[in-house]
């Protein structure tokens, strides 16, 4: 019986292997072409006017893939793609700090402080809303399991990574649909970012609420001294060097955390488990950025190279995540699915048109927008829609963020709220836990009212 054990997986180790070269295959032609559409002035154009050039290409690869309508990519290939979304985000966050200065500490807390407020209060709201959709509609008329209360969270401010850790969390208490309806979930939420907020754009631009720049951006035209083909390479080098090194540091910060969660055991040792590698990937991309400017060899650092490394990190994160769309997964449960997204967007809404408006002030649109793609689509989508709305970075919204995500990632977006959620419902019930996250997003709009007029 072992012997035929073995012999089977041999067998599906090999007829992996040509499955594994097209999907790399595919990606890098992907990546190619993303790199030259940029080079375009008529696709950069799209992007001024909030059309990603990744939703293009997406709806491209949806059309082309498993469940679409000219089905040329096999699911085995989009199914190695599943497992993307992890290390492009890593390689986002690596890049954030590493090429812009880190901002001055004085002045600093009120923005990161306004803007984790924001994260916190669309975080607790969506396991509100979830929860009244669940207590008041599912339940009573569909019969749903209590737990789906909290997939707007796992599945929209987690996205992939959170929602396939998750499912197995889910398969413990009883919840074997929770994987599936979470990827769902977090693919609907990534769609809906994309579209939707890539539409925001497009208005906020026609009604005025993004000021426009005094001129297009186009990478060319980044002040760099010109360097030799030599001199070229070895940038090239130093930078991926330091990007491999934010990653390091991520990894081993994170097997140290799982170690100490080893021991302590209980939640810590759940939530050290399923942790991600990217927000620690954002440390050690912000500490290095930190080193190299107490030691004044900022000069080693290509802004212009690790731009363009996390803007196609994004785009292609993007583009692979809509190809594996399940379509048919999300019409067999569609009804609850779109009454989650529905609650979920129109929360997310709100809290950008009304709380961030108030509490923002002057170029609210640019602060908030990051956040709506953050808690509908996961960071990598809030990255893009700011990109698109504040291609220069004008309103300084990038750093506030990523420093912002230091906070707030270990909590939400698969971290320990993330992790407690499905635990605590079981515990006392979703009337309860819907109840705490009330009062939670009280609290917290009351704290942004506080530090509206608050002076630092």
């Amino acid at each position: 019986m072992n012997s035929v054990l073995n012999d089977l997986n041999i067998e599906l180790y090999f007829t992996s292997i040509p499955y594994l070269w097209l999907a790399l295959s595919v990606f890098v032609i992907f990546a190619i072409l993303l790199f030259i559409s940029r080079q375009f002035e008529s696709a950069l154009r799209f992007e001024r006017l909030g059309i990603p050039i990744a939703l293009l290409i997406g709806i491209i690869t949806l059309l082309i893939g498993p469940f679409g309508i000219i089905p040329l990519l096999p699911q085995a290939v989009t199914d190695i793609w599943d497992d993307f979304p992890t290390p492009l985000l890593t390689l986002v966050f690596a890049t954030l700090m590493l090429g812009r200065p880190i901002p001055a500490r004085q002045g600093l807390f009120e923005p990161v402080a306004k803007q984790a407020l924001l994260g916190f209060l669309l975080g607790f709201g969506q396991y509100l809303v979830g929860g009244v959709v669940v207590l008041l509609v599912l339940i009573p008329y569909m019969g749903v399991d209590p737990l789906m209360g909290c997939l707007i969270e796992v599945g929209f401010e987690g996205g992939h990574g959170a929602a396939a850790v998750m499912g197995e969390s889910f398969r413990h208490i009883g919840f074997s649909k929770g994987l599936d309806l979470g990827l769902a979930m977090a693919t609907i939420g990534l769609l809906s970012s994309t579209i939707f907020g890539s539409a925001l754009i497009i208005i906020g631009r026609f009604l005025g609420w993004i000021i426009p720049s005094e001129h297009s951006h186009d990478p060319k035209n980044d002040s760099e001294k010109i360097l030799s083909i030599d001199q070229q390479f070895r940038l090239i080098l130093i930078n991926f060097a330091f990007i491999g090194l934010a990653v390091l540091i991520g990894l081993t910060l994170l097997n140290l955390f799982r170690l100490i969660g080893e021991y302590l055991g209980g939640t810590i040792q759940s939530v050290s488990s399923t942790f991600p590698v990217f927000p620690l990937a954002l440390f050690g991309s912000l500490l290095i950025r930190f080193l190299l400017e107490k030691t004044n060899n900022t000069e080693l650092v290509s802004s212009i190279l690790q731009r363009e490394i996390g803007i196609l990190s994004t785009d292609l994160l993007i583009i692979t995540a809509m190809a594996g769309l399940n379509l048919p997964l999300i019409s067999n449960n569609w009804m609850s699915l779109t009454l989650l997204s529905i609650a979920g967007l129109t929360w997310n809404l709100f809290a950008m048109f009304l709380f961030a408006r108030i509490s923002f002030g002057e170029r609210w649109f640019e602060r908030s927008i990051i956040e709506f793609g953050n808690a509908t689509g996961v960071a990598a989508s809030g990255i893009l829609l700011l990109r698109l709305a504040d291609p220069e970075d004008k309103t300084n919204t990038l750093p506030i963020f990523s420093i912002k995500q230091l906070f707030l990632q270990p909590l939400l977006s698969g971290g320990l709220i993330t992790v407690i959620a499905p635990i605590a419902i079981m515990s006392i019930g979703l009337a309860q836990w819907t109840e705490l996250c009330g009062l939670m997003t009280v609290l917290f709009i009351l704290f942004g009212f506080l530090l509206q007029n608050r002076d630092f």
